[in-house]
């Protein structure tokens, strides 16, 4: 108990350090202990480890590689997406989505569930799908065609998972977790996205 206390008193006195240093503890452990602090520190390089998690999972279970035929390239490259791309745009999109649908009612957070599936999903799917292809060497017209494959498949996959998480997270949870429950879900996500971005 007294490790705990003093964990507490140093992320009050000095929360960027210590959100920083406790970025890949369990979320019990880390910035949410301060509410109303944005985890901007944290949020990059938790979802860099849950993205390289993810395809960890993706590699040893889904396609059972084995240690031997695992891709540690592909991992890099996953975590990379994660503290590069996807940290910085989802969480930037909750702040921005809060801007535009302000409140916390059921009406509100059906709202903000519809255009962040209706309008932010399909966008950053269509980002993110290309943006691995690119990073795999994919040409152009390769990436084009994978595109155009595995888009329709990854779009309908999302909405049977996210609809209902997100509709919880916007109406039962406060903004500076929300990135948290996103995160705990998308080790699930992100598995299913590392092997469809990954599938030739």
């Amino acid at each position: 108990m007294a490790l705990w206390r003093a964990y507490q008193r140093a992320l009050t006195a000095h929360p960027w350090k210590v959100q920083v240093l406790t970025a890949d503890l369990p979320p019990s452990l880390g910035w949410q202990l301060v509410p109303g602090r944005c985890p901007d520190d944290t949020c990059v390089p938790r979802t860099g480890s849950l993205m390289g998690l993810g395809d960890v999972i993706s590699q040893q279970l889904v396609e059972r590689r084995g240690l031997r035929a695992h891709q540690a390239g592909r991992t890099l490259t996953m975590a990379s997406l994660g503290c590069g791309f996807v940290g910085p745009v989802v969480g930037g999109w909750y702040r921005v989505l809060d801007r535009l649908i302000p409140g916390t009612t059921k009406v509100d957070a059906l709202k903000k569930m519809l255009l962040d599936q209706g309008g932010f999903a399909p966008c950053f799917l269509g980002c993110f799908l290309p943006l691995v292809g690119t990073l795999n060497g994919l040409s152009a017209q390769d990436n084009w065609a994978k595109l155009q494959r595995d888009f329709p498949d990854a779009l309908i996959t999302n909405y049977y998972l996210w609809p209902a998480v997100q509709l919880a997270n916007f109406y039962l949870v406060p903004l500076h977790y929300r990135l948290a429950v996103v995160q705990c879900v998308a080790v699930i996500w992100n598995s299913y996205l590392s092997w469809k971005a990954h599938r030739l």
